[in-house]
């Protein structure tokens, strides 16, 4: 049986990868995919990985399921956001699936 949530230690872990300094979402990209994966911003002038965090824990509180980080994870992983930077994508990708791996999810090559 699947889960319907993450734990916050993996909403944790996932908005780490995602949020990373160096190699992961920028501010205005997270802006976007927040959007579009319909998960309210909760603090916009938050750090990156706080940022992801609050937005995905307040999602998850309030539709008490895990679809729309789901979703974002799948909206930020389509390899063609990574064409001019495939090595940025391949750093998330492994950053995140490290974060996925105690879900028993995965991201693969397809951004899948």
């Amino acid at each position: 049986m699947t889960p319907l949530f993450f734990t916050d230690t993996q909403i944790e872990a996932i908005a780490r990868a995602l949020g990373d300094t160096t190699e992961g979402l920028t501010g205005s990209e997270i802006a976007f995919l927040l959007a579009a994966s319909h998960i309210k911003d909760t603090d916009p002038t938050a750090t990156k990985r706080i940022r992801l965090y609050n937005a995905f824990a307040a999602d998850q509180n309030i539709r008490q399921n895990r679809i729309h980080i789901l979703a974002f994870i799948r909206k930020s992983m389509k390899p063609g956001r990574y064409l001019a930077d495939q090595f940025r994508f391949e750093s998330i990708r492994l950053n995140l699936n490290q974060a996925l791996l105690f879900a028993g999810l995965a991201v693969d090559q397809t951004g899948l």
